[in-house]
């Protein structure tokens, strides 16, 4: 079996988490979903906390506790966010955790005795905010600005230890040059190999430990415990110190890691030098994508449109889980450029498609079974379905649009191909794109029209579009359920068709496959799934 190992990033717990954080681990959490559906990869999700910056021991003294109990305290706050965010990760990782700190000094200790980790001396530009150090030209091109929080920039000069990322220049260039999908989108991709292309210089990898409380945080430099590991160093071993044990070890490489734009240089350059230079397999894409804005302004907590935790739960309240986070992985952005968090957007891709796609469909379908069946789902008996008169449509137009098994299996095959690229968006509308049809088949076909007349053949014809527009539906939910977490099993129980573990992607997608609905069951109506929305309707102060 394959493995498929996918990761968020490690989050600062030097504050509270937001939609920034809450959607790059939503994105995974979909992705991962869409993986165990397909079947045959052996799944791991991973996310967690990054705990050994400076801002941590800062922030922990400014509120009065210890740096472990600040830690321990926002750790548990990310925790609870991606429990709202119905997130089902495998492991969660903490960088204060001994089994991870074990594993940063093994490497660290591998990498000085092979030379690629060294002392010397270090002066240059730092961004204290994102405690990084900047090139000279990065810095220069920034006008010496933090690029992130455009605070000025820091000259410092302090011994440390260097990682040799210059000596592995050329074999980045070469495999970023040549593999489109080692970092995507490609906007991205082509930012990091136009920075690449001007060189790069050895970077340090510890700082030095003083009488500041700040600098005695995190791990120890292995033989010299006058320096610690570099934090962002050490976050990025998370990745691999979780599966680095004789139980786990078979899922590395990672097949990819998503993070947001702002920290792509560290994973598509640093990151993959550092594999190489342990030796270890490199991950298949890091995939940095674009930050959220909201209703169109740059977010700020002094504007007040700032969309931390409260607002995503008050969402959650008012609209139900599924519509959070089917806005967050159809609008999001994913693609490259930013996303808007739009109210009055949020309310029309709500109502299009969830209140009156998926949902309006199912209930219609379900409330037809009940009327004209008694609760008992109709047999497609092989005859042909007659278009309304007014509908536009002939019988062979009916039979080529409405084409079931084939339109079935397409869909599944665009699930596999967007998840070749990461485009969830693309992979769920092939369910709302089979909810669609099953819409335009009712309005085509009419079959409340059908039902007012006594014969045998109108029953017939009844019975085929409720069968075909019911297995087109379990296929959609199917397909629609990495996001739809509560609402698509919720159909299951009431039609009786929770798909089977283990099955694959085609065999759960087969329209009258052996996980198909069938003739004679029950199809119980069940409540609404999604309700529309009031579009005019403002968004409550309460819990904004």
């Amino acid at each position: 079996m394959t493995t498929c190992y996918v990761t968020t990033p490690i989050y600062y717990v030097n504050d509270r988490p937001h939609i920034g954080h809450c959607y790059t681990t939503l994105v995974a959490d979909v992705y991962a979903r869409f993986q165990r559906l397909a079947g045959g990869a052996d799944v791991f999700m991973l996310t967690g906390t990054d705990e050994h910056a400076d801002k941590v021991v800062t922030s922990a003294a400014a509120h009065g506790t210890t740096p472990q109990e600040w830690a321990d305290r926002n750790s548990e706050e990310f925790r609870r966010a991606f429990a709202l965010m119905g997130v089902a990760y495998d492991d969660f990782i903490r960088t204060t955790e001994p089994r991870h700190k074990v594993k940063v000094a093994e490497y660290i200790s591998a990498l000085m005795k092979t030379g690629d980790i060294y002392r010397g001396e270090y002066t240059g530009w730092y961004d204290e905010g994102q405690e990084e150090y900047l090139t000279e030209t990065a810095a220069k091109e920034a006008n010496f600005h933090s690029p992130i929080n455009k605070k000025p920039l820091v000259r410092r000069t302090e011994p440390c230890y260097f990682f040799r990322l210059s000596k592995y220049q050329e074999r980045l260039l070469g495999l970023i040059a040549s593999d489109a999908g080692f970092v995507r989108p490609d906007s991205r991709r082509q930012e990091v190999l136009g920075r690449l292309r001007q060189g790069l210089n050895d970077v340090p990898v510890s700082r030095p430990v003083t009488d500041d409380p700040a600098t005695q945080w995190g791990v120890r430099i292995p033989g010299d415990e006058a320096h610690r590991v570099y934090v962002w160093i050490d976050a990025l071993f998370n990745y691999l110190s979780v599966v680095d044990t004789p139980q786990r070890q078979r899922l590395w490489p990672a097949r990819v890691h998503f993070l947001g734009k702002d920290i792509l240089w560290f994973h598509a350059v640093i990151w993959p030098a550092l594999l190489l230079a342990l030796g270890k397999g490199l991950p298949g894409t890091i995939y940095g994508h674009g930050w959220w804005i909201s209703e169109g302004e740059k977010m700020s907590k002094s504007m007040g449109n700032f969309i931390d935790l409260e607002r995503l739960r008050a969402y959650t309240e008012r609209f139900g889980l599924d519509a959070l986070r089917w806005y967050l992985a159809t609008q999001g952005p994913l693609g490259g450029g930013d996303a808007d968090f739009s109210h009055a957007k949020f309310v029309e891709t709500f109502n299009a498609d969830l209140a009156n796609g998926i949902g309006n469909a199912t209930s219609r379908v379900g409330n037809m079974i009940d009327k004209y069946f008694g609760g008992v789902l109709p047999a497609d008996d092989g005859v042909a379905l007659v278009p309304d008169a007014a509908s536009g449509f002939d019988g062979t137009s009916v039979r080529g649009t409405f084409e079931w098994k084939g339109l079935c299996a397409a869909a599944a095959g665009r699930v596999r191909a967007c998840l070749e690229t990461q485009d969830l968006e693309g992979a769920l509308r092939a369910g709302t794109g089979l909810a669609s049809k099953v819409d335009l088949l009712i309005n085509v076909t009419r079959p409340f029209t059908i039902a007012k007349r006594a014969d045998a053949e109108a029953k017939r014809q009844l019975g085929a579009i409720l069968y075909q527009c019911a297995e087109a539906l379990r296929v959609a939910s199917v397909l629609l359920s990495p996001a739809l977490t509560t609402g698509m099993p919720k159909l299951w129980k009431t039609w009786g068709c929770e798909p089977a573990a283990g099955a694959t992607l085609e065999a759960l997608s087969a329209f009258g496959g052996e996980h198909a609905l069938m003739p004679g069951q029950r199809i119980t109506k069940g409540e609404i799934l999604y309700m529309r929305a009031d579009a005019a309707a403002a968004f409550p102060a309460a819990g904004v």
